[in-house]
């Protein structure tokens, strides 16, 4: 795996993709960091480890300016950086990067591509998510296999909100569900 980290105004993300010889690689995880920890904090780090059998020594990180453009894992990081970049500069509305969602169960998966159907700048209550899943009375299942969600901003899940309008959770933390929001001109109750 390859980490790395990339700042965009005062909040930092990890990113992780997978190296693997026999297939293109993957996204593994696009995660908040919260303030003063590093990747090594990243809550999908232990599931990785046990989904993929790996290691410590398993995780190289390398700083954003030093990725090459010639190891294709780290080629995926830096096209990453470059459309999340756009992005936050309000240049790009949605993601082309692939991602690997083995780490989430069905259900979890089910959730996490019903997210990406969101459009920038829309938000859906947890319910209309649950219903989007076929599972109208679930939606605390929903909530939380959005909580489980390796990918933030990727697949959109700060784009589901409370059904009063309020926000609801965010597993980045509040301010980054807000900031996210206000980027794509969505306002919310606080």
């Amino acid at each position: 795996m390859i980490v790395t980290e990339v700042a965009f105004g005062a909040h930092q993300l990890t990113l992780i993709a997978s190296v693997n010889e026999h297939s293109s690689p993957k996204l593994v995880e696009v995660n908040w960091l919260l303030a003063g920890d590093s990747w090594h904090s990243s809550k999908s780090i232990p599931k990785l480890k046990k989904h993929y059998g790996l290691v410590d020594q398993s995780f190289t990180f390398i700083n954003n300016d030093s990725l090459s453009k010639n190891e294709p894992a780290q080629a995926l990081l830096i096209e990453t950086i470059a459309q999340l970049t756009a992005y936050f500069k309000g240049e790009r509305q949605a993601f082309d990067l692939p991602i690997d969602v083995s780490l989430g169960t069905k259900f979890q998966q089910q959730v996490w591509q019903a997210l990406q159907d969101i459009g920038y700048g829309e938000t859906i209550s947890y319910a209309t998510l649950a219903q989007n899943v076929d599972n109208p009375k679930g939606f605390r299942a929903v909530a939380n296999a959005n909580s489980k969600n390796p990918f933030s901003v990727i697949v959109p899940c700060h784009r589901v909100i409370a059904s009063d309008g309020r926000l609801g959770g965010y597993a980045g933390g509040l301010d980054k569900k807000t900031y996210l929001l206000a980027l794509e001109g969505v306002t919310c109750k606080t």
